[in-house]
């Protein structure tokens, strides 16, 4: 499957204490609006009726979540929910993005990411202004979903879409981890709100390193020695 590598999948089931037949299931993004690193989707599944426990124990918008308690939550979550996380590199996406919006990529790699799964209802976060478009992009990649429940905001609405928030947003977090200690350097969160990663990138734009991590078909990229950094707005 493109964009879910084996260790992708794996990785989150070791962690599951009890790997659970999916019957409801919520997807999410992190890094949507960054420009270094990945776009990583979570989806969360849990039984029916989930609901519950999963706030019992703390989730809701990632957001709104410290880094700590994400990754705490990430944990706890783990023995009701099962997760699947695919991962869409920066070269990935620059050259998916010749050819297609990023809802579309978005909504191409949400419906991969639900091959095989039998469940009941999905939960999806849509990132579309039309959320019933959004839904009728995921169905022409994936036919097979019984039913969609596409909403804005849905990661603060359904728990099980904010089990997956949190399950991206502490993935990418790692991603990102990584690719700092590639490059030596603490250049913040990878947005365009971040002014330690603008300054980096306007700084090292030459460096071949970071060039794999550039999302360079952002406009913000374009834009770097032309814009003021306080005209950026973070887009999560």
């Amino acid at each position: 499957m493109s964009g879910l590598t084996s260790n992708q999948a794996e990785e989150p089931e070791k962690r599951s204490s009890q790997p659970l037949r999916p019957v409801i299931a919520g997807a999410d993004e992190a890094g949507r609006g960054c420009l270094i690193g990945p776009l990583v989707i979570g989806i969360a599944f849990a039984p029916e009726g989930s609901d519950e426990e999963i706030k019992r124990i703390g989730a809701r918008d990632s957001k709104l979540l410290s880094p700590s308690a994400r990754t705490r939550l990430y944990k706890e979550l783990a023995p009701v929910c099962r997760f699947k996380l695919v991962k869409i590199t920066a070269e990935e996406l620059n050259s998916l993005m010749k050819k297609h919006s990023l809802n579309e990529i978005e909504a191409m790699k949400i419906a991969e990411g639900m091959k095989g799964e039998e469940v009941s209802e999905f939960f999806v976060d849509s990132p579309d202004t039309v959320t019933a478009r959004f839904e009728k992009r995921i169905r022409s990649y994936n036919p097979n979903i019984p039913k969609i429940v596409s909403e804005h905001k849905a990661d603060s609405t359904y728990p099980i879409v904010s089990a997956a928030s949190i399950a991206a947003k502490v993935e990418r977090d790692e991603e990102i981890e990584k690719i700092k200690r590639e490059l030596d350097f603490d250049f913040g969160s990878g947005y365009t709100s971040d002014e330690r990663t603008i300054d980096f990138v306007k700084k090292n734009l030459a460096n071949k390193t970071l060039q794999k991590y550039l999302r360079t078909k952002w406009a913000t990229l374009d834009n770097l020695k032309q814009r003021k950094l306080g005209e950026f707005e973070e887009e999560e």
